[in-house]
């Protein structure tokens, strides 16, 4: 009985020693295997990749210590087939692994895979009080302390025979140590060389939705049946390839060393202590020294763009929350954003707002949308060629994901007659794509009409928001009184693809509409995107720009149009094909943004499942929005001007001189009221047209004839 019970003991022994040390191997072939760039390449696949990332995350390099720890263990079991388990054991291996990933952090530095998370906060504690000196013994003496409880091997022993050893050795066996020591100096070197590395700053994968065989719509929240009308599934949209470029670590240190070096040729010493590798760019964290002038960085991009072979440098000086100064350096390929995987991302798709849109990546590579509502206006400029009109793309289509025809409408306005008309006839315009520079400011005028509309039926409402306006009419509004007077508000999203072209056409009645619009509209749940590839004074106006708080700026052409849309330098340097600035609204720091692409084909798509969904259903009120001719010059002018205008001309005649200036000081008037008297008079042939630097000619004589 008693040999039974001992040989089933023994049978569990083994069992457990045979589990722990096949544990340990996988964690040991997980942890060599592991790779920042591609978790899901690990050796010990998806479930070994995050094993090994959160050992590396929270001890670093300590996390071997695991298993070996574990193979240790499975030899107690196999071999003695017994445990002599005592309590203190597990508190001297919990101190033995902060013990030493304190030290590989205090000998790393910057380097956070070398002690981990724990590693590094217990150095930061400690040095607070010991320093770094200090810091290092104190770790030494708790890791061999704890080591001599956990494995109950005596140290001074092991000093002793080491000793013993040494002192046995030959004379000419003590003549090659010199060669050793100048090995040791020369590994102490390359120590001393990892340390001083920057750490490469990878971000976690984002992760992917499984792929199944059920719609794609049915996996997200947005792109649910809303009553009759369905949202376009993501099918139309292209998915991005797979990714096959791995991240070349070495050749960022390569570059960080070069921007050393070229920086302290000027002066300005410091070291590159972090790179952030992106889609697009690749940020380098440059720790200058102390008393170096930050100014100093500012102005050397060119320079270090010349060293670095690259198009173009932004410097940002310096990173908000950081003491370093950030180098945006272009990667040598470029990888290409799609609208589909930023659609897809948690960022998107777990915004409730209907004007929630896409725009791209950030350098990090991270998914950016933003909500339009809370802006609630977005001016963007942008040159030719940079990717204006496919972000505009990304904002409609982004927007048409998210919402029916009964959330949001559109008014779309294109005077170049070829960026929205892929648009035509779906059912979510109020008109009809506008490409008439007159019959644009007609309509914005409209928008105005709408707009007082709306703030009517709150009022009578008693709210101060659309939102809470619509929940009042879903539950008051079945009356027959009150559907007579009221209806549904769905957001407005005007749309000017090229803002120029209306300045340049009917400059004044658009600044008007556009200033109402940007001032009043974001409770009537009015929202513009105005765009324009030249943002020059003339274009973007003072009162436009103030009512415009935010704002995108891809490549422009110059530093003075870079400050015009976006109060600060920086989008001359941009890289174009989508490479933008984004301003918030309400801040002064610029984010970087690298917009995703869509193609014609995929807007097609889309556009197409929506118009066979139903036609758009036009408002009367502003699609039929009369143009206002500019009748005669005498025409409505009031006789104020009328009176002006009969002692004008008693002037020009009496005297036989005629110019707008004189005008103005002999009758007390303003310039504008001259220049419109001198327009009259021209035209009704009282004087001949203007001459340049001299005065007009007269063509009335004092008795009243004309001249020949």
């Amino acid at each position: 009985m008693a040999n039974s019970q001992n040989k089933k003991k023994g049978l569990k022994e083994e069992v457990i020693g045979i589990a722990l040390v096949f544990v340990s191997l996988f964690l040991i072939i997980s942890l060599l295997s592991y790779s920042e760039a591609n978790i899901s390449s690990n050796w010990g696949g998806i479930v070994g990749g995050y094993i090994a990332w959160l050992l590396f995350k929270v001890v670093g390099y300590s996390a071997y210590l695991f298993p070996i720890l574990m193979v240790i263990l499975a030899l107690e079991f196999l071999i003695r087939r017994e445990f002599d388990f005592r309590p203190l054991i597990p508190l001297s291996l919990f101190f033995l692994l902060l013990s030493f990933s304190g030290l590989l952090s205090s000998l790393a530095g910057s380097d956070l895979l070398s002690g981990g998370v724990v590693g590094k906060y217990i150095c930061l504690f400690l040095w607070d009080y010991l320093n770094w000196t200090g810091t290092l013994i104190f770790l030494l003496a708790l890791f061999i302390t704890s080591g001599i409880f956990a494995t109950g091997i005596s140290f001074v022993d092991i000093i002793g025979k080491a000793y013993s050893a040494y002192s046995q050795k030959s004379e000419d066996e003590e003549t090659e140590e010199e060669p050793l020591e100048e090995s040791e100096v020369r590994s102490q070197k390359s120590e001393v060389k990892k340390q001083e590395r920057p750490a490469i700053i990878v971000p976690p994968a984002q992760k992917k939705q499984p792929k199944t065989k059920e719609p794609v719509q049915e996996h997200f929240e947005f792109l649910k049946t809303s009553g009759d009308f369905q949202l376009p599934p993501l099918s139309f949209l292209d998915s991005p390839p797979e990714k096959t470029q791995v991240l070349d670590e070495e050749a960022l240190r390569t570059n960080s060393k070069i921007l050393e070096k070229k920086l302290k040729d000027y002066g300005v010493d410091g070291q590159v202590i972090a790179v952030t590798p992106g889609p697009v760019v690749n940020m380098y964290e440059f720790e200058p020294a102390p008393g170096v002038k930050v100014a100093s960085i500012v102005n050397l991009s060119d320079d270090l763009a010349l060293a670095l072979r690259a198009a173009s440098i932004r410097i940002i000086a310096p990173i908000p929350g950081k003491a370093v100064v950030g180098i945006e350096v272009p990667n040598a390929a470029k990888q290409k954003i799609y609208l589909r995987e930023i659609l897809e991302s948690q960022a998107y798709a777990k915004s409730h707002s209907k004007l929630t849109f896409a725009l791209g990546k950030d350098i990090s590579g991270n998914p950016f949308a933003a909500d339009l509502a809370r802006m609630p206006h977005l001016l963007m400029a942008g040159a030719t060629g940079a990717g204006k009109s496919v972000t505009v793309n990304d904002i409609i289509i982004s927007i048409l994901y998210k919402a029916t025809p009964n959330d949001v409408r559109f008014l779309m306005i294109d005077p170049k007659m070829l960026e929205l008309s892929a648009y035509e006839g779906i059912p979510y315009l109020l008109t009809p794509v506008v490409t008439d520079t007159k019959r644009a400011a007609a309509v914005l005028r409209g928008m105005v009409n709408e707009m007082g509309e709306r703030y009517k039926l709150m009022a009578e409402k008693g709210t101060k928001s659309i939102d809470k306006y619509n929940q009042l009419f879903d539950e008051e509004g079945s009356k027959d009184e009150e559907k007579e007077i009221h209806r549904r508000l769905p957001y407005i999203v005007v749309v000017i693809d090229e803002l120029a072209d209306l300045m340049m056409a009917a400059g004044k009645d658009v600044e008007e509409s556009l200033v109402r619009l940007s001032q009043m509209a974001r409770a009537a749940g009015i929202h513009l995107l105005v765009a324009t590839q030249r943002p020059s004074v003339d274009v973007i106006t003072g009162l436009i720009k103030a009512n415009l708080p935010a704002r995108l700026s891809l490549q422009v052409a110059s530093r003075t149009d870079s400050r015009t849309i976006l109060d600060t330098g920086g989008a001359e340097t941009l890289l174009g094909e989508g490479d933008m600035l984004f301003l918030p609204p309400g801040s002064s720091r610029v984010k970087r943004i690298h917009g995703a692409y869509i193609s014609e084909v995929e807007i097609k798509r889309v556009t197409d499942f929506l118009k066979k969904q139903g036609k758009p259903a036009y408002d009367k009120a502003i699609a039929e929005a009369k143009v206002e001719e500019k009748g005669g010059i005498d025409d409505d002018l009031g006789e104020e001007f009328n009176k002006r205008y009969d002692e004008a001309v008693a002037i020009v005649i009496q005297l036989q001189q005629a110019s707008t200036s004189y005008i103005q000081r002999r009758l007390r008037i303003g310039y504008n009221t001259a220049a419109r008297i001198m327009e009259k008079m021209e035209a009704e042939g009282v004087v001949g047209p203007a001459q340049g630097s001299r005065p007009r000619e007269v063509l009335v004589k004092k008795e009243g004839g004309v001249s020949e």
